[in-house]
This record gives C-alpha cells, structure tokens and sequence, in this order.
C-alpha cells in the first residue's frame, strides 16, 4: 500500500477521463500554454504570469538584482525538475507501480560572461544538465526501471530540451 493511494485514485480517475476525452475528440488534447514577464518598476524583478499564477524572477545582487525571486535558469530547472515529478506519478498510475515518495534534483551549469556581455565561444545556454531520481517504492527493482524508462520517453519538458523546438519571436 502506497501512502499516495488516495491521490493515486484521483489521478487514475483523471487519467482515464482525459483518455476518453482524447479519444472522442482528439483536437482536444493539443493545448497552447502562455506566460508573459515584465520588469516590475524600478527593482528589476521579473513577474512572470503563467495562467492565473504569478512568480517572481530575479537576479542576485551581481546583476544588480534583489534576490526577490530565482533567476530564469533557475526557473527552468525547477520547472524540469516539476515535470519530471508530476511525470513519475502519471506513469506510476498508469503502469500500476506503487511508489510513496519522489524526489527529482536538477542542476546545470552556465557561464554567465556571454550574459554580461564578454566574448564567448558559443551561444549563452545551459549546459551540464542533469538529474537524479529518488524514488520510494516496494515495487520491484524491474519494476522502477521501467517506470524511469517510461518516464525518460514521456516528460514534456525533459523532450523540450533534449529536442528543442525553434522559438520565434513574433
């Protein structure tokens, strides 16, 4: 028994209407998501709207920031790191392996001189990025690797950066 069972029902129940919703009408299931930012007055800081949330941005002091907010490298490792969460609890119900407890860490590395304006080899960008995943599970060891595999193919945002898509400024 999983202490996330409860959950686990709602999120099958979801699943399985999403499924049939998708099946019915599969236009349906491609969604267009938005975000948008602006400088917040004087401070520099960076509200981010995403849907009816809103989410402080900022720089640390080095870059004349307040440290109001995590930066927007920041903000892309944690969301990988959020996807990748919600990611082994779908594939968790939907593979019907019981886990307790997930636990994704991030990291990457950037060289900030490009940012600053300094010369550079190549283009400002993430690099190194990694993750570890922690999960706690009596499911058998077989089983865990098929839900990390299941997870390695299906993450949106960990495909996103493993195949990026063109941005356009429009």
């Amino acid at each position: 028994m999983s202490k996330l069972d409860s959950y686990f029902a709602r999120k099958a129940d979801a699943i399985a209407q999403r499924q049939a919703d998708f099946r019915a009408h599969p236009e349906t299931s491609l969604f267009t998501l938005t975000a948008s930012a602006k400088v917040a007055g004087i401070t520099g800081a960076r509200p981010i709207r995403m849907g009816e949330t809103v989410l402080i941005s900022d720089s640390g002091p080095g870059l004349a920031g307040h440290a109001l907010g995590p930066t927007a490298p920041e903000i892309l490792l944690g969301a990988l790191a959020s996807c990748l969460v919600h990611t082994y609890l779908l594939q968790s119900v939907l593979l019907a392996i019981p886990i307790d407890q997930v636990e994704v860490t991030t990291s990457g590395s950037l060289d900030y001189a490009p940012v600053v304006g300094l010369p550079a080899d190549e283009p400002s960008r993430m690099r190194d990025v990694t993750y570890t995943a922690q999960v706690e599970s009596d499911a058998a060891p077989e089983q865990i690797e098929q839900l990390h595999a299941a997870v390695e193919t299906t993450c949106p945002v960990l495909n996103t950066l493993r195949l990026p898509v063109e941005v356009t400024r429009v």
